[in-house]
């Protein structure tokens, strides 16, 4: 596709703003969602100056070339044991996972990249691209088809049980509970327990029809692609903000439709975020607040680190890393298709890994979730047209700012899933097209293409994984790792020949 503004082109100021605007939004739902996933009280807002912080510094290691954003890395938090000394050992396993990116770095930098050209070429790593955003088509509808609106419940209705983690110092530690109804069917999706003072739980239900959460996403979708296709000058560059705005104001208008016919089935939407702001008074923390940086509390738990520990995180996070260096390489490989550019070579794979790595660092210090590049980014990049590297500086010194603002933080946590699913939908597919464009010119009546494409699709697409105690690679891992051995197999004897022939 003809990008409207290249990396190094620079839009005007006011337009600036609203571009790194719609960056934000394109990349939030999945950044702020991690630390709500991962709780124990982890702050969104500090997960997005986490964020913006690790895009400078993966910007600043890439010399301004990669115009990718970095977010939350929901993968860090598969081994279990993530939270098992707090955030000191979230920061901790940051470290070592980051170690392990520069380890890679420094191999690159003196072995080249040519051999990951030659262990995945187009026909493999355009086909694990695509599957990328194939894998990511539950979560688009899973949101699609979501209510946000919460009523309370009665607590006798549902049995509560809380979920237990044990520390490896033997201590437990409630990190979240499960919630059943009265015939035992679990419905902790739909239903939140918040416990009391006194021991009793608070229930709230959510309610809304599903039919009219996907009317307001897909209004967000047909919105989205109509200023795509249609737009003019800047709004043809801002469809996610279009989009996300008529979705919302559809959602609005079903709920107070709702809200004036007592209909419950019309309210999708959730404003208790916006209501908090005011819910005590109007007062300096309405408007700015200092976001709670994670090491600040991991520093108060110094006194318990021990050697046995940092090596039991270390071997939950070192694979970690190993594993989403597979998604490194496909995002990296993505938008340099993209952008008819190839950042393995320029600025180097080397760089794009230190900024990675030491940004998933940064990442961690300040808001608890590693960092990792992402689809989301790319995505808005192949739409929109607009490849600025001013555009993601823009983004990531927003992400900052905005952290500290808590009416826009608010905002976006009152945004319905299924506004973002609506979203999300044309993001994920063009990822997942992306990748189809990649391989576009391999010739698929060879039986070795049609194989190795073959194996990683329905790898892929089936969602194999495998897991190792608590080391889980992941499906896209799976796909790439077949993919490579696929092709390898296949290979090999025309390799050989070629060899022999000369």
């Amino acid at each position: 596709m003809k990008l409207t503004y290249n990396v190094n082109d620079k839009p005007k100021f006011g337009q600036l703003i609203v571009f790194a605007i719609q960056q934000l939004l394109a990349i939030m739902a999945a950044t702020l969602v991690v630390p709500v996933i991962v709780g124990h009280n982890m702050s969104t807002a500090a997960a997005l100056f986490g964020a913006g912080v690790g895009t400078l510094v993966y910007l600043l290691f890439t010399g301004f070339k990669s115009p990718v954003f970095l977010g939350s890395m929901a993968a860090a938090f598969g081994g279990g044991v993530s939270m098992a000394l707090g955030y000191l050992g979230l920061l901790i396993g940051a470290v070592c996972a980051g170690l392990v990116y520069v380890l890679i770095a420094a191999i690159v930098k003196f072995a080249g990249v040519q051999w990951i050209n030659k262990l995945m070429p187009a026909v493999v790593i355009g086909t694990v691209v695509s599957i990328i955003g194939l894998s990511l088509a539950g979560n688009a509808i899973g949101d699609l088809t979501k209510t946000n609106y919460t009523v309370s419940d009665d607590p006798s209705e549902y049995t509560v049980s809380q979920v237990i983690e044990v520390t490896p110092d033997g201590k437990e530690e409630t990190i979240g509970t499960n919630v059943y109804d009265k015939d035992g069917v679990d419905v902790t999706g739909n239903v939140t327990a918040t416990q009391n003072e006194d021991g009793t739980y608070s229930v709230e239900r959510n309610t809304g029809s599903v039919y009219v959460a996907i009317v307001c996403g897909l209004i967000t979708l047909g919105a989205t692609m109509l200023a795509s296709v249609y737009g003019k000058k800047t709004m043809k560059l801002i469809p996610f903000i279009i989009g996300i705005l008529c979705g919302y104001l559809a959602a609005t208008i079903f709920f107070f439709i709702g809200k004036a016919t007592g209909n419950d089935a019309l309210m999708i939407i959730n404003y208790a975020p916006l209501q908090n702001l005011v819910k005590d008074g109007v007062k300096l923390s309405t408007f700015f607040a200092i976001p709670e940086f994670t090491f600040v509390t991991a520093f108060g738990a110094f006194k318990e680190l021990s050697g046995s520990y940092i090596a039991t995180v270390a071997v939950a996070y070192v694979p970690v890393a190993f594993v989403v260096f597979a998604e490194h390489i496909a995002d990296h490989k993505n938008i340099s298709s993209i952008i008819e550019k190839d950042l393995l070579v320029e600025p180097g794979l080397h760089r794009t890994l230190l900024g990675d790595g030491v940004g998933s660092m940064a990442g961690a210090f300040f808001g608890g979730c590693p960092n990792t590049t992402y689809g989301e980014s790319i995505g808005c990049v192949a739409i929109t047209g607009n490849a600025s590297i001013y555009t993601i500086l823009g983004a990531a010194i927003g992400a900052i700012i905005i952290s500290f603002l808590t009416p826009f933080v608010a905002f976006v946590n009152s945004i319905p899933s299924c506004v973002m699913g609506g979203v999300c939908m044309a993001l994920y597919g063009f990822i997942a097209v992306s990748g189809l464009k990649m391989i576009k010119n391999v010739d698929l009546e060879d039986n070795r293409n049609l194989f190795t494409v073959s194996v990683i699709l329905i790898s892929g697409i089936g969602g194999l994984s495998i897991s190792f105690g608590g080391v889980t690679i992941t499906t896209i891992a799976c796909a790439l790792i077949l993919g490579i051995i696929t092709n390898l197999i296949l290979n090999c004897k025309k390799g050989n020949k070629k060899n022999d022939e000369k």
